[in-house]
């Protein structure tokens, strides 16, 4: 199986410092095949015959021991990408000129109802938020470092695990997937 992880808050501000050579490395010894990093903020495809699950354990297991801090880590298939991008609610927008300035998060489960629904109400115009899934499409069209919809305001307000990438690394990753 083709599968893509998603790295949170490692190489940001030097902190939880991780070399990508170092982390396909890494990916190789836990017996991953095929191993493609992209960009400092670890994004890596990769192909391996474990489930979901196990993938998920495998690589936070192998970076806490490692490098002694853990990271969180989102998995998607790589074929499931394609559908992030086909799904993409923002028909009207020009996704290369706006490309990052919107965003997908990437959830570790489907929040609840009750949480959406409070969410939404810190959404103000001219940003639109929109749920599909385990993914969470933002606009920001005054840019993502201006808008209070951050990552980490997701994850608190949802109550679950998350990691963002804006358009271009999306579309990039699938690209890399295929």
């Amino acid at each position: 199986m083709r599968y893509i992880s998603l790295l949170r808050g490692i190489n940001v501000s030097g902190q939880k410092k991780i070399i990508m050579k170092d982390l396909k490395a890494l990916y190789e010894n836990i017996e991953f095949t095929n191993v493609v990093t992209y960009i400092q903020s670890g994004n890596v495809i990769f192909d391996s015959d474990g489930s979901y699950d196990d993938v998920i354990v495998k690589i936070q297991s192998a970076i806490t021991k490692q490098y002694g801090f853990d990271v969180p880590v989102q998995v998607r298939e790589a074929k499931h990408f394609e559908s992030i991008i086909k799904g993409c609610p923002f028909p009207e927008l020009d996704l290369v000129a706006e490309g990052t300035r919107v965003m997908v998060t990437f959830l570790a489960d489907i929040p609840s109802n009750v949480h959406i629904d409070k969410l939404m109400e810190y959404v103000k115009e001219p940003e639109r938020l929109v749920f599909v899934g385990k993914e969470v499409y933002l606009y920001c069209p005054n840019g993502y470092g201006t808008s209070k919809l951050n990552n980490n305001f997701l994850e608190k307000k949802l109550g679950v695990g998350a990691t963002t990438r804006n358009w271009k690394s999306v579309v990039k990753l699938w690209e890399l997937g295929a």
